[in-house]
């Protein structure tokens, strides 16, 4: 009987191994890498192109590609809330138009502001003496920034806004909700490889 302990043992460990290779496939190169991570996502389209000019930045690293997700999220987030506050400041808007722009704007700011927190949290990682708060921490900031920008397209609902502003409007801004579901999907999918 006691011999049978190490051939159960290493039968048991070769299957974890197997299985776990089998759930979580490692890609041999950064596009495959690219692909099989976007797999993830509810977006995988918009992820691959939205990544796949980044990729010397994180090759193959599941932590790397979610900072780099995030990243390429906050300056997407930057340059809608930059282009907003312009607008909002045009002449010919109704006045609920410039309420809704000014409110998305402020949504916007702090999404930013949370997702500069995700990056600098995720900076640190490397050295976290408990990765699992950190990175519950920079799921909880990813997930609001998500929130904020859902709660911008809000202000555009119904017939009473200018139906040009309403379509640039919203469609920059569900892009920019599309890269933070993304790069929120990239953070659970290191957190789960991480352990």
């Amino acid at each position: 009987m006691e011999s049978s302990s190490p051939k159960i043992f290493l039968t048991i460990s070769l299957l974890c191994l197997i299985s776990y290779s089998y759930c979580i496939p490692i890609p041999k190169t950064t596009t495959e890498f690219i692909r099989t991570s976007c797999r993830e996502t509810i977006y995988p389209r918009l992820c691959i192109s939205s990544l796949s000019s980044h990729a010397s930045k994180f090759q193959t690293s599941p932590q790397l590609i979610a900072g780099t997700a995030l990243n390429v999220t906050l300056s997407s987030a930057k340059s809608t809330s930059s282009m907003m506050l312009k607008l909002s400041l045009s002449h010919g808007l109704k006045p609920k138009e410039i309420a809704a722009m000014k409110d998305c704007v402020e949504e916007l700011s702090d999404s930013v502001d949370e997702l500069r927190k995700s990056i600098g949290e995720m900076n640190e990682l490397k050295r976290a003496h408990d990765f699992k708060l950190m990175i519950n921490d920079i799921q909880t900031w990813v997930s609001a920034a998500l929130t904020d920008e859902n709660t911008c397209t809000d202000g555009f609902q119904g017939k009473t806004m200018n139906g040009n502003l309403k379509i640039a409007v919203r469609n920059r801004i569900v892009n920019v909700a599309q890269l933070t579901s993304n790069a929120l999907a990239l953070i659970n999918r290191y957190a789960l490889i991480h352990g």
